[in-house]
C-alpha cells in the first residue's frame, strides 16, 4: 500500500519521532509506514487520519486502487 504520510508529516514540520509520539507508536513504526514496509491496522489508520484531519483514503492508497467495485 502506498501512502502520503511522509509528505503530510513534513508539511507540519514534524520528525518521525514527533509523529510517533502523537500516534502512540515507535519511530520505527512510522518509518516502516512511510517506506511501505508496514500497512497499518485500521485503528492506527483512523488515528493517523484524525491527526491530519483527512479521510483515510486520501492518505493510504491500495496497490489495487484501479480495481472496480464488485457488484
Amino acid at each position: 500500500m502506498n501512502n502520503h504520510l511522509k509528505a503530510l508529516r513534513e508539511s507540519r514540520g514534524w520528525t518521525q519521532g514527533n509523529l510517533a509520539d502523537q500516534l502512540g507508536v515507535s519511530r520505527q513504526t512510522v518509518n516502516a509506514l512511510e517506506t511501505g514496509r508496514y500497512d497499518p491496522a485500521l485503528p492506527l489508520a483512523f488515528r493517523i487520519a484524525r491527526l491530519f484531519d483527512k479521510p483515510i483514503e486520501s492518505i493510504f492508497i491500495p496497490d489495487d486502487a484501479d480495481v472496480t467495485t464488485e457488484r
